[in-house]
């Protein structure tokens, strides 16, 4: 019988192909229907194979979940840009391709990036979703977070509520 290995790991430059379709899917998914179609379109072209090599190399750490060699999610997190929430940690992104989703690893990525977060001596923790992303939120509030903040995003003129979930 063959084990199958299941690793979060920082990302490596040679990671940025994987990533990129990673977020290619993953916000094909998530979005499709909130964010209007063109910005959309754009942000997931902006965001291809050289924008995810340098971001790997960036002030944001990224980490991948890699599943036998598959790049099956990614995270970044790093320091709460929301100076006004009493938290230092923020996680930015996590995603994982559609087809990963619902079996537990988005659980194993966003308690890797906690701890990761906790050990870099962050006191708390903010995560934003919009407001209308049944699933990002569920996700949230079904690993403990409290939705204590709220803000608005543009997308090429439609403004989205999205919602500040917290660990204390």
């Amino acid at each position: 019988m063959k084990t199958l290995s299941i690793d979060v790991r920082r990302a490596e430059p040679q990671d940025a192909p994987a990533i990129s379709e990673v977020h290619r899917q993953a916000w094909s998914q998530a979005y499709a229907g909130l964010i209007p179609h063109k910005p959309l379109i754009q942000m997931l072209e902006r965001r291809g194979e050289g924008w995810w090599r340098k971001a790997v190399r960036g002030p944001a750490t990224l980490l991948v979940l890699d599943i036998g060699g598959v790049i099956a999610g990614y995270a970044t997190i790093g320091l709460n840009r929301a100076r006004a929430l009493p938290y230092d940690g923020e996680i930015y992104e996590i995603y994982l391709r559609p087809e990963y989703q619902g079996v537990g690893l988005g659980r194993r990525l966003f308690g890797e990036s906690r701890r990761l977060l906790k050990s870099l001596g962050c006191k708390g923790l903010v995560v934003w979703c919009l407001e209308d992303s049944e699933h990002a939120v569920r996700f949230l509030r079904s690993h403990g977070g409290a939705d204590l903040a709220e803000g608005m995003e543009d997308f090429d003129g439609k403004s989205l509520k999205k919602i500040g979930f917290v660990w204390h």
